[in-house]
């Protein structure tokens, strides 16, 4: 489960993000609003703008700007983009005695 969430009305814009959701049909939301009920949280503001949501992954949209596209504020990358950006990401080759 994704780690998005928040209390005490959050603003969340999330922008560009890839969401690869795990096999298990219960965990594929990315929005979280442990103990709060409907009545509340759809009045907190969370967008989302170009995120790819992969393996049924959701994200449930909410408050007055849902629908609207924000402001970017940085140039991200599309998140179609993430597997070639990240291609040669993970654990260095190293060996004691090589340089790195």
């Amino acid at each position: 489960m994704y780690a998005i969430g928040g209390s005490a009305d959050p603003t969340i814009n999330s922008q560009d993000n890839r969401y690869l959701a795990p096999v298990s049909p219960f965990v594929k939301e990315v929005t979280n609003k442990l103990d709060t009920n409907a009545g509340q949280w759809r009045a907190w503001n969370w967008r989302s703008d170009g995120d790819l949501l992969l393996n049924g992954a959701y994200f449930t949209r909410s408050g007055a700007g849902a629908s609207a596209i924000y402001a970017r504020t940085v140039g991200a990358k599309s998140s179609s983009m993430v597997g070639t950006i990240t291609s040669g990401a993970g654990v260095l080759g190293c060996r004691r005695g090589s340089q790195c």
